[in-house]
């Protein structure tokens, strides 16, 4: 019997994490202002699973802050987009 599945609105399985990561990192960097809640994130995203793993691996790695419910970039986040590195 074939596959009758049936698409979802949004295809969270075509983007890769790293995707997934420019997106939220870009809506703490191009926001009017922050920090930004969880929930915020997951909405915008929506994707709640997908939110809270790119915020996890940005944490990790030194580009969000995250404490409690709230998100926002670090220093040096907000340095290396004033500078444009990691741009084409």
């Amino acid at each position: 019997m074939p596959d009758k599945r049936i698409p979802d609105a949004f295809p969270h399985d075509r983007f890769s994490e790293e995707e997934i990561d420019n997106t939220v990192l870009g809506y703490m960097l191009y926001g009017a202002s922050w920090p930004w809640t969880i929930e915020e994130i997951a909405r915008e995203l929506g994707d709640e699973t997908n939110a809270a793993d790119a915020i996890r691996r940005l944490t990790r790695t030194g580009l969000l802050h995250h404490a409690g419910d709230f998100v926002l970039p670090t220093r040096t986040a907000r340095r290396a987009h004033a500078l444009r590195i990691g741009t084409a």
